[in-house]
């Protein structure tokens, strides 16, 4: 058995060497800042502060409650309420978008010493354009929305969909972000688009182009690229990967703008496991890519490209009669 006395005496010794420990923290502490000069490393010190993700999730979530209404209010939406509701709403994404866009242009304005671009017009003008892109998105959604029920007999209603889906969630969070994208602005969509991946496992870069009805069945480990172009009425599964072939190290600056992930054309389905890379590569309407396919060439319209069946090995235990005739030999 210990013995108490022991354990307390044992106690009160180690409880008497972390201040000692602690005491070499200012050193520890002073090594730390002194690195902080070293321009191979980063740091971001005295500069407009970078984004707490907690209001950009708040950012998504008012937007998902605008593009779908009633359906992630705290309350009960009716047409008693509706026009107060949604006004507050809105009025409260503008708020919220205003200030992010604004804070992102200041950021980058004071980080890089760049002229005055006006940040605070500039933010309203950007959050202003996205309030009225609103009723767009929603058509857009709506359209997505339509396309996951018609393809997913699992789906039991349009609802179900809307709730649910994390492929639902990712395109329209990259459906905002592609309007934010296109208006300039630096730093957020990239932001809002890796909540989502978080969130979802879907990571859509928000310079894709996305024609409608787009459709993410499952959606973990699904990647698409910056260049990327995708047509109406695409469906792809899990695992897909829609990328750039491998790039040199300096490619960061050679590349930069460049097309370098593939073109999907309308219609097209890619099934689980797929990879398929580079910007000259284009996959043919109405095409459909198997499973662990991997494609670095073009295919043309109403192409089907799938795995030769692997050969499969069974092997099964032996059986109770074989055992004993194995024992008794």
């Amino acid at each position: 058995m210990n013995d108490p006395v022991q354990n307390q005496t044992t106690c009160r010794v180690g409880g008497k060497r972390i201040p000692d420990q602690r005491k070499s923290l200012p050193e520890a502490i002073s090594q730390i800042i002194t690195s902080l000069d070293d321009d191979a490393c980063f740091a971001h010190i005295g500069d407009e502060p970078i984004h707490f993700s907690i209001s950009v999730r708040d950012m998504i979530e008012k937007f998902r409650e605008v593009l779908f209404p009633g359906y992630f209010s705290k309350e009960k939406v009716d047409n008693a309420n509706l026009v107060y509701h949604l006004g507050q709403s809105v009025s409260q994404l503008y708020d919220i978008l205003s200030e992010q866009i604004i804070h992102v242009l200041r950021h980058d304005c004071l980080r890089y010493d760049l002229q005055c671009s006006e940040c605070e017009p500039r933010g309203h003008d950007a959050a202003l354009c996205m309030i009225r892109a609103i009723p767009d998105l929603r058509r857009e959604l709506a359209e997505d929305v339509k396309g996951a029920y018609a393809g997913d007999p699992a789906a039991k209603s349009h609802d179900e969909v809307i709730f649910s889906y994390p492929g639902l969630y990712a395109t329209m969070v990259y459906r905002i972000a592609n309007r934010l994208f296109k208006l300039q602005v630096p730093q957020l969509p990239r932001i809002i688009t890796e909540q989502a991946h978080s969130l979802t496992g879907i990571d859509i870069h928000p310079g894709a182009a996305i024609g409608s009805r787009f459709v993410i069945d499952h959606g973990t480990g699904i990647v698409i690229g910056e260049t990327s172009e995708i047509g109406n009425n695409v469906r792809i599964y899990q695992n897909v990967t829609i990328g750039a072939l491998s790039l040199p190290p300096d490619a960061g600056e050679k590349l930069r703008g460049a097309k370098r992930h593939p073109t999907i054309e309308d219609d097209v389905i890619i099934y689980s496991g797929a990879t398929i890379l580079g910007g000259d590569t284009v996959i043919g309407a109405r095409s459909v890519v198997g499973g662990n396919v991997w494609l670095t060439a073009s295919i043309p319209p109403d192409t089907k490209v799938f795995m030769e069946s692997p050969k499969l090995v069974y092997k099964h235990p032996p059986s109770h009669k074989e055992s004993r005739h194995e024992k008794t030999a």
